[in-house]
């Protein structure tokens, strides 16, 4: 898929479109030292105490420290809605569950953190001047996510009742997969997002993970979307690289 810079429009991130993706981590400048190596980001101050990551000085994501220590170190993918409280919901009358309520992040938004009826937690985003991804879908950006779920048909049923157009309209290109659990992962792991960055050359990447301090969690395989390797970062947080 060619390099595409989303721009601040509805059409560009319309309900249901990944818009962004935020680290939660123990600490935050060692994830710097960590992704600005791997993906070439620079840095600058966000909202609070995180911190947005720009390529060429466009926003692609942001890492923030964790505030209590038993929550998880992750990414999570947020998906853009134009009404967080609405969309909360729906999810509720399908069978999820809103884990955080829709709270103002000063004027750059509304965000929400949900979960699918088989646990996998998602964020939602309503836009304020942030309205998501300044680039996506180029080396060093998000390019996919996918959901790993136990029962991939309720899953299309479940999202593409919340998100029909971005998933199966006529014109969509939806960055949004969904797979079985035990494709990759051990039966036990847990119904989980997956987020996606897009490298040039998947290899140099894995080492480059692993001079790091990362570890490679799944080798390369292939998919019908590209090559793809799971990983950590040097503090845990899982992701995947993808090579198309």
């Amino acid at each position: 898929m060619a390099e595409n810079r989303a721009s601040a429009n509805e059409e560009a991130y319309g309900e249901g479109v990944p818009c962004w993706v935020d680290a939660q981590l123990p600490d935050v400048e060692a994830g710097k030292r960590f992704y600005g190596e791997l993906f070439g980001w620079a840095f600058e101050e966000a909202y609070g105490s995180s911190v947005w990551a720009l390529l060429d000085g466009d926003r692609v994501a942001s890492l923030a420290p964790k505030t209590d220590g038993r929550m998880p170190t992750v990414w999570t993918v947020s998906f853009a809605t134009f009404d967080a409280g609405a969309l909360g919901r729906r999810i509720t009358a399908a069978g999820g569950q809103v884990v955080m309520a829709p709270f103002p992040v000063g004027d750059l938004g509304t965000a929400a953190l949900a979960a699918d009826p088989e646990g996998a937690v998602f964020g939602l985003w309503q836009p304020g001047t942030h309205p998501g991804f300044g680039r996506r879908r180029a080396p060093g950006t998000f390019v996919w996510a996918e959901l790993y779920t136990r029962d991939t048909a309720a899953a299309n049923t479940f999202y593409g009742g919340l998100f029909h157009h971005a998933l199966f309209g006529t014109d969509a290109e939806p960055d949004f997969g969904r797979a079985h659990v035990t494709e990759v992962f051990p039966a036990e792991m847990p119904p989980h997002f997956l987020v996606h960055f897009r490298v040039t050359d998947l290899d140099d990447a894995l080492g480059a993970v692993q001079r790091l301090g990362g570890r490679v969690q799944a080798p390369p395989f292939e998919t019908s979307y590209g090559r793809v390797a799971v990983v950590t970062d040097n503090q845990g947080a899982s992701f995947a690289l993808l090579q198309r």
